[in-house]
């Protein structure tokens, strides 16, 4: 599994569509065993999050057309999570609930208004 964090000096990037990196993890059986930052340069976050093959994004803020992208490309989002990137993806890992109830709550909305 291939974790992408949107960072700036290993703290998470408050702005999802405007970051310059993402922090890349490597899990495999619920354990780091690789982490990267990878600047996006010319790409699209989409180009960037395919060509990485990643499948869990954790970010601070994210537009409705970024979730949806998220979801057409069937990688999973958790948004709302703020602070250092490192202490995030161990809190992730250990099942912690991240993200905060209004951010989960105002996604609820979003579905339920669609219903």
């Amino acid at each position: 599994m291939r974790v992408a964090i949107p960072t700036k000096d290993g703290e998470i990037f408050l702005r999802y569509s405007e970051t310059k990196e993402f922090t890349v993890y490597d899990v495999e059986i619920e354990l780091v065993k690789a982490k990267e930052v990878v600047p996006l340069g010319d790409k699209t976050i989409a180009e960037f999050l395919t060509e990485q093959d990643i499948n869990v994004v954790l970010c601070a803020n994210i537009r409705s057309a970024g979730r949806t992208l998220l979801r057409t490309k069937r990688i999973e989002l958790i948004y709302g999570v703020t602070g250092n990137a490192d202490e995030a993806m161990i809190r992730y890992l250990s099942g912690e609930q991240l993200g905060t109830v209004e951010e989960n709550a105002l996604l609820r909305i979003e579905l339920d208004e669609r219903i």
